[in-house]
């Protein structure tokens, strides 16, 4: 989606707010022995509530309103029995319409504390998302979302799933530009428009560099090879100015 009208701006931004007070509503409710399903309740109830159509329900006929993956799972996990622990890396991610406008958003949280390395992953994860976003701007290379945090990543000594881009999104959950490298590449040569609507989500890893499906169901993607994965993801739209995130709590 390319954005034309002022409306179009506040279509956005309120689908943007829900999903991520959703998200956040979600994070804030999670304790030891809740399972993903009561979890996913949580969010269908909190959309359901604002009006709300969960995106992956609607366009994929997906088996949850949002998406919870925990630990080995890294994107897509379906909502169920699996009780969370204490300790535990949890994605969720929610991506929803209203008024015919789409909004995705997916962050990574922790059950308590865990170790160091994990916790540093999780800072790391939301940095290298900050440092793609302000890559978007009107005329900018697309390529350069991806070379900059592929750049932060190498530094720090991670690695980039390459196989689960960013997206185009806004009147659908996913539409042009699709396939938006979110690690280093050479051959794109696609610039951005004033007004295009678009996800920056980079999954950073502590050695993962595929996503591949298990034996468990259609949808629920593991790391290969298997290590830690956290991914921080905003829908935003580009300016001459810079970004616009829309999928910020209010």
């Amino acid at each position: 989606m390319t954005i034309t009208h002022e409306e179009e701006l506040e279509g956005l931004r309120r689908i943007g707010r829900i999903v991520a007070n959703t998200m956040q509503s979600m994070a804030a409710a999670m304790e030891p022995g809740m399972t993903t399903r009561e979890l996913d309740g949580i969010g269908h109830e909190l959309l359901e509530r604002e009006g709300a159509v969960s995106a992956p329900q609607e366009t994929y006929d997906f088996p949850g309103a949002t998406c919870i993956s925990v630990n080995e799972e890294i994107a897509h996990g379906i909502p169920g029995e699996r009780v969370l622990a204490q300790g535990d890396l949890v994605n969720i991610d929610v991506s929803a319409s209203r008024d015919g406008y789409f909004a995705d958003t997916g962050a990574t949280f922790t059950v308590g504390p865990v170790a160091p390395a994990l916790d540093r992953l999780c800072r790391d994860g939301q940095r290298a998302t900050q440092i793609g976003i302000a890559q978007v701007g009107h005329g900018r290379p697309l390529a350069g979302i991806g070379n900059a945090i592929g750049r932060f990543a190498a530094q720090r000594g991670y690695t980039l799933i390459r196989n689960l881009a960013s997206h185009g999104v806004g009147r659908a959950l996913h539409e042009a530009p699709e396939e938006i490298p979110t690690w280093p590449t050479k051959r794109d040569k696609r610039r951005i428009n004033a007004g295009l609507v678009l996800t920056v989500e980079p999954f950073l890893s502590r050695g993962g560099v595929w996503a591949t499906s298990g034996a468990q169901d259609e949808w629920t993607l593991f790391s290969e090879p298997a290590a830690p994965v956290v991914q921080y993801e905003h829908t935003v739209v580009a300016t001459r100015s810079g970004a616009i995130i829309v999928t910020l709590p209010g």
